[in-house]
Formats: structure tokens, sequence, C-alpha cells
């Protein structure tokens, strides 16, 4: 089966919502290719390596968590931004990318999938636009220790965490928010959790932990995030009747 660019950019739009959200870029449709779509590519970031994949592929759209355009770039096309442009136009690829609102899916986005990955039941929301989740583990225990969860999340996302922590308690109460979602520990900390998750760690987050004695862990900005992507473009395929594949290209980052 095949549907049209507009019905699959409407199918994208019912379902995540962007115009709810304040974002850094555009959401939706970033590059216009080919009118009728039959196979759609998920991935987490429009890099070339993933755009080569899609045109291996014989994608006819890609979706993805990270576009090509952010707020503050210098809008020029050169370099990097040429040639991952010019591979798309050249296969008549469409390129969709949704930020905040691929994090904030209820039940398919980055925050959810990853609790899904780690076991984790989101109970409550933090932070701007609610996107940050609090929960606890789905079987209702408790992790002996912040080293104790950082060993799961390690084992379920086949990354080793950086953790801060300082302190030997159970860690019950779990806040969590992926990618570059640093700045949302305070907000993790006033809203009661033991310990936070999220993608990346800058130096100030080290000192909250130890000072307030709930336990910070960074498991990768990519790490966290392969999750939403595959999980929205696969639901939206299966509703449109079109084949997916998710192709993770890998980061350490």
């Amino acid at each position: 089966m095949t549907t049209s660019r507009l019905e699959l950019l409407q199918a994208f739009d019912d379902l995540l919502q962007p115009v709810r959200f304040k974002d850094y870029g555009p959401n939706g449709l970033q590059v216009e290719g080919k009118t009728d779509i039959r196979r759609v590519v998920s991935g987490v970031t429009a890099s070339l390596a993933l755009i080569e994949a899609a045109v291996a592929a014989q994608a006819d759209a890609i979706f993805v968590h990270h576009g090509l355009f952010w707020r503050g770039q210098s809008g020029t096309v050169t370099g990097w931004m040429k040639q991952r442009l010019a591979l798309l136009l050249r296969h008549d690829i469409n390129l969709y990318a949704y930020h905040l609102p691929l994090d904030a899916h209820p039940t398919l986005g980055n925050n959810a999938q990853l609790g899904v990955q780690l076991g984790l039941e989101g109970v409550g929301s933090f932070g701007d636009n609610n996107l940050g989740f609090l929960g606890q583990r789905s079987d209702g225990g408790a992790f002996g220790s912040a080293q104790a969860l950082a060993a799961h999340i390690e084992k379920q996302l086949n990354r080793p965490p950086v953790y801060v922590s300082s302190t030997l308690v159970a860690i019950k109460n779990i806040a969590w928010c992926t990618g570059g979602a640093q700045g949302y520990f305070e907000a993790a900390i006033a809203a009661g959790a033991d310990a936070f998750i999220t993608g990346e760690i800058s130096e100030p987050q080290a000192h909250y932990a130890r000072e307030c004695g709930v336990a910070f862990i960074a498991c990768g900005h990519h790490a966290s995030e392969r999750y939403g992507a595959p999980a929205v473009a696969a639901h939206v395929a299966a509703q449109l009747g079109l084949e997916h594949s998710f192709i993770d290209i890998d980061n350490p980052a």
C-alpha cells in the first residue's frame, strides 16, 4: 500500500500534536520528497549515515527525532548540511522530524519507551511541558542503591552510564527525561525523586547529586532516545499500511 506525503504528515501531526510545543526547530515535514510513500525508515538523527542507509533501503520517507534545522543555525547550505540535503533531494526522500513532541508522547514517545526498556512505570510528570516522567519500578519494588540502578540501566541499554550519588539508601521514586535534559535535575529533586535518569551530565549536576542526596544517572543522549522514533513510525506505518524499518546509527554521545 501507499499513502501520500501529506497524509503521512497529518498522521504524525495527529498523533504527536506539535502545535502544543514551543520547540528549538520546525516539527513536521522538513524536506519535501516524492508524493507517494510506501516505505518509511526511522532513526534517531538525520545524519548522512542514516540518509545513506535509507537510500539503500529504498525508503520514500525518513522519520527522526533530530532533524536538520535548529534555531540559531547560520542558514547556509554548505558542508555537512549540503551533503545531507543533496542526498535527500537527489533520491526524492521526504524527511519528517519531531523533537519535543516525540519526547512527550505518553505511550510511544522517548520518555515512555525508555521507561518500558527499563521496567519503569510513569505515575506523574514534571518540568516544562510536563516532559519529565516520574514513577517507580513496574513490579512495585525498589533498587537497593544507585549503583544497582546504574547496573540495571547498563544491562538494559548495553551501555555503562555515568552516575553520581552520595547515598546508599534504596531507590524507589525515579524521575527520567531523555536526551540533554540535565537541566531538569532540580525539578526532579523538587518532585521527590530518589534518582534522576537522563542522557547527559554537565558540571553542576554532580554537585547537586552529592549535596541533595538524589542520584544522577546519565545513560547517553543517543542511548536514551533510540526507542521513541521506531515506536511512533511503526504505529503510524501500521495504521496506514506502510512498510517500516528502524535503522540505528550508533553514537557514543
